[in-house]
C-alpha cells in the first residue's frame, strides 16, 4: 500500500540515503581516520619501531576498531535523524528505517 504513495517513497529514499551516508561512510571514516592519526602519532612518541612498522600497526588498530564502533554509531545516527530530519517530514507512525 506504501508503495503506491510517491511522496512516502520519495521520503524513506531520502531518509534511507541520509542514514547510510552518515552511519556508513561519513561518520565512520572520520572516526577511523582520526584513531589512525593517532596511533601513529602515539606509536611514534612512545615507541623506537620503525615507520613501516608503526603503520602496519595502525591499519590493524583501524580495522580492529571497526566492530567496536558499528552500533554506537548507528544508534546515535538514528537518534540525530529521530531528533531532526525525521521531525521535518513528519510520517505518521514510525519513521522509514534505514536498515
Amino acid at each position: 500500500a506504501h508503495a503506491q504513495d510517491p511522496t512516502r517513497v520519495g521520503v524513506a529514499v531520502v531518509d534511507t540515503f541520509v542514514w547510510q551516508g552518515l552511519a556508513s561512510v561519513a561518520i565512520p571514516g572520520f572516526t577511523i581516520n582520526r584513531l589512525c592519526a593517532a596511533s601513529l602519532a602515539l606509536l611514534g612518541a612512545l615507541t623506537r619501531w620503525p615507520l613501516p612498522l608503526r603503520r602496519w600497526a595502525t591499519t590493524a588498530l583501524g580495522l580492529a576498531a571497526i566492530p567496536l564502533i558499528i552500533t554506537p554509531i548507528d544508534r546515535t545516527v538514528d537518534f540525530l535523524m529521530d531528533s531532526s530530519l525525521r521531525k521535518l517530514y513528519g510520517t505518521p507512525g514510525e519513521p522509514p528505517t534505514a536498515h
